[in-house]
Order: structure tokens, then C-alpha cells, then sequence
């Protein structure tokens, strides 16, 4: 007869997600997993699979729950562009408040440390990149055609260029204490839809 788990599971993918989120995936050991998830390897290998796959789930899990806030907030009816430009500020807030700005984004963080070398990670993270284009393009479509955004601007490379920015305030408030480096860029950035 096979025996019951005796963990969550789900809270134990949520606990390794903030673990990998909090000190990346190179610096995070299986012991610490162990440690952290307070449940044994060979536990964390017959559910979640190695370190890496388990790494994987993390990241699903996180886009699972991050990005679908973002996709509403931009999808909600009405005016467009003050959903594009609150979504800016938030991420530059996010960026320079002391208490957020370390763990950083997780697709960030895994853009930075594993895509380069792990196709499987790159895959995560342009999966995300590819959603958050998408809705910021369709966003700024809408805007045009409501006539927020002036028709001589080019929604898929504003979309592209935002997406690069949300992405750069994070690398940058992660490692910069000034706030004020990533709230000017935002605002600079959001010059380019008047």
C-alpha cells in the first residue's frame, strides 16, 4: 500500500519558490531545500523531481501567480494608458523600496543567473516576456485607437521598449540603493507615449 504524503505539497513548492526567489538557484543547495521545506530529499525527488525540475516548478509557479494580475489590470476596460503608465510606477516602486528591491523579480533574477547556459530557463522567461509584450501591445493598440496614444507611434516597439524597462528596473533596483535612478528612468520612459 503506498503511503500518504505527509507534506503539502503546494505549500512546499511555495516555500522552495521563495527560497529560490530569495537567494537564486546557484546558492540554494538541496540541503538548504531540505532544511527549508522541512520535508526529506528523497520527499522532494519523488514529488518535485531534482533540483533543477523543482527550480522549473518554482518558476511556474511564480508566473502563475505574478502575471495574471498585470494581464487584468491592462486588460480592464476604459482608458489605456494610465493602466500602462501605473503599472511603470509600480514596478519602479517595487524597485526602489528597500524591502522588495532585493529579492528583485524572479524572472529577472532567472534571466540574469540561468538563462545565458539552461534552454529550459529560457524558456520560462521568454514565455513571461512574450505574455507582458503581448498585453502591453494590445494595450497600447487599444490606446490608439481611443486616441490616447498619437497615431505616429509604433505600439509593438513601445511595447518592446517598456518590456525592456520594467526588466532593467529591476536588475537596477536590485543592485542600486538610489531610488531615484530607477524612478527617473520610469518617468522618462513614460514621456515617450505623450
Amino acid at each position: 500500500m503506498a503511503r500518504t504524503k505527509e507534506f503539502d505539497p503546494d505549500a512546499a513548492l511555495q516555500a522552495a519558490l521563495e527560497l529560490f526567489w530569495r537567494r537564486g538557484y546557484e546558492a540554494t543547495s538541496m540541503s538548504d531545500l531540505v532544511a527549508h521545506l522541512g520535508i526529506g530529499r528523497a520527499s522532494i525527488y519523488a514529488t518535485f523531481g531534482n533540483k533543477h525540475e523543482l527550480y522549473l516548478k518554482a518558476l511556474d509557479r511564480y508566473d502563475r501567480t505574478g502575471l495574471p494580475p498585470i494581464l487584468r489590470d491592462l486588460s480592464q476596460p476604459g482608458p489605456a494608458l494610465p493602466a500602462v503608465r501605473n503599472l511603470v510606477r509600480r514596478y519602479a516602486a517595487e524597485a526602489a523600496d528597500a524591502r522588495e528591491r532585493l529579492n528583485g523579480c524572479m524572472i529577472t533574477n532567472a534571466a540574469a543567473e540561468l538563462a545565458p547556459h539552461d534552454q529550459a530557463t529560457t524558456r520560462h522567461v521568454e514565455r513571461n516576456w512574450d505574455q507582458l509584450e503581448t498585453v502591453l501591445h494590445s494595450t497600447l493598440v487599444r490606446a490608439q485607437a481611443q486616441g490616447e496614444l498619437p497615431a505616429a507611434r509604433d505600439p509593438l516597439t513601445l511595447a518592446r521598449m517598456l518590456l525592456v524597462l520594467l526588466q532593467g528596473l529591476r536588475v537596477v533596483g536590485k543592485a542600486s540603493p538610489d531610488p531615484g535612478r530607477v524612478k527617473d528612468a520610469a518617468e522618462q520612459a513614460l514621456a515617450l507615449l505623450d
